[in-house]
């Protein structure tokens, strides 16, 4: 029985990744839970011998020997200490061997629950370290269930030999993508939180860590750190701008984004089911900067304001409304890349009034949680 009992151990640490130590630390602990369920007097002198080698698990009360017994759970007479210990003499501590089978039911379920609750913690804590190492970074899930009410989708995601369930609330979802139960997605993991029913992992697919980590994968130059993505502001499902340097002189970072005929980009774009990408230069200099965030209109000039973070950009007359972008969407795709509110005017100085778009410090960051953006 003990050899089956040592060899279910080494199964569970095999299938399941738990340590043989933390088992036999739980199995001690259900035994002692079971002995004062059923000797409660006896609590603070019980001992649980685990011998690994000889594969034995036994059980002891520890009796003090005394003439006169006044607490029968923890004091032994000499005459039935001698059958544990032949030199027992009063004032002795003897080791009385507990037999298990005799525990009765309530103390084997009590028993048997903190096995069982010890396992459940196991393999949250696991699921929960493995998850943990992979926030920030882009996992492949499976949609498993949608929800048509709330929105939510159900996707079940793995790491290494964890999965578990994710939730992809309806914010993280990008508008107009329509998913169904099968398809296998690319989802970005925020954060990892512990709760009372186990790791929930929060996922998104508007997120613009993303973006950047979708261009890790096509783009070995960014991988390597050759080519640094500096900024990323995102419209999810529509727009994406992306400012990038290169620490070679002699790599040209648009182009090694773009990739041979585009297929880099093309790459990233059909996982993103059509979002446009714009992808410019990072400039220390802040007007140069400004200026390739507005492409693809052309910039006249660029003038900073005395307001802190704020410039005024002069554009052709002809491509006002190019600058300024649907619905104000390139101008304020600028302003979030480059943390500048941004007033556009034409050649011709007259005063837009929509043209301007908010600064950065207005509108949620938008740089993924483990860059820093640069000005």
């Amino acid at each position: 029985m003990n050899a089956e009992f040592f060899a279910a151990i080494a199964d569970i640490e095999k299938e399941k990744g738990i340590p043989k130590e933390y088992m036999l630390d739980k199995i001690n602990q259900a035994l002692l839970a079971a002995l004062r369920k059923d000797n409660p007097e006896a609590e603070n002198n019980v001992y649980v011998d685990v011998d690994e080698v000889k594969k034995k698990i036994d059980m002891y009360i520890q009796k003090t020997v005394v003439e006169e017994i006044h607490e029968p759970a923890i004091e032994i007479l000499p005459d039935e200490a001698r059958k544990y210990s032949k030199r027992a003499q009063v004032g002795d501590t003897v080791n009385v061997p507990v037999d298990t089978k005799k525990f009765g039911r309530i103390a084997a379920q009590a028993a048997k629950q903190v096995i069982i609750q010890g396992i459940r913690e196991a393999e949250r804590s696991m699921v929960y370290q493995e998850f943990t190492s992979k926030e920030h970074e882009i996992l492949t899930g499976t949609v498993s269930h949608i929800d048509p009410v709330r929105g939510t989708v159900s996707i079940h995601i793995n790491s290494s030999a964890e999965f578990t369930e994710a939730a992809l609330l309806p914010s993280e979802r990008v508008p107009g993508e329509v998913l169904n139960e099968g398809d296998r997605i690319k989802v970005y993991v925020v954060e990892v939180r512990r709760t009372g029913n186990g790791p929930q992992v929060l996922i998104s697919r508007t997120h613009p860590g993303l973006v950047k980590r979708l261009f890790e994968l096509e783009v070995p130059e960014i991988y390597d750190g050759t080519v640094e993505i500096k900024s990323i502001a995102r419209e999810a499902g529509s727009r994406t701008k992306m400012a990038v340097w290169s620490s070679d002189p002699e790599i040209e970072p648009i182009g090694a984004c773009v990739g041979p005929k585009g297929g880099r980009v093309s790459a990233v774009v059909d996982e993103l089911r059509g979002e446009k990408i714009d992808i410019v230069k990072y400039s220390d200099d802040p007007a140069e900067y400004v200026a390739a965030a507005l492409a693809p209109a052309d910039v006249v000039s660029v003038e900073f304001l005395d307001e802190p973070k704020a410039c005024r950009v002069v554009v052709p007359d002809g491509q006002l409304s190019l600058a300024i972008g649907k619905e104000g969407q390139n101008v304020r795709l600028a302003a979030k890349l480059t943390g500048y509110k941004i007033d556009i005017k034409a050649s011709s100085d007259s005063p837009v009034s929509s043209s301007s778009a908010e600064s950065a410090d207005d509108i949620e960051t938008e740089v993924p949680q483990d860059e820093e953006s640069e000005d």
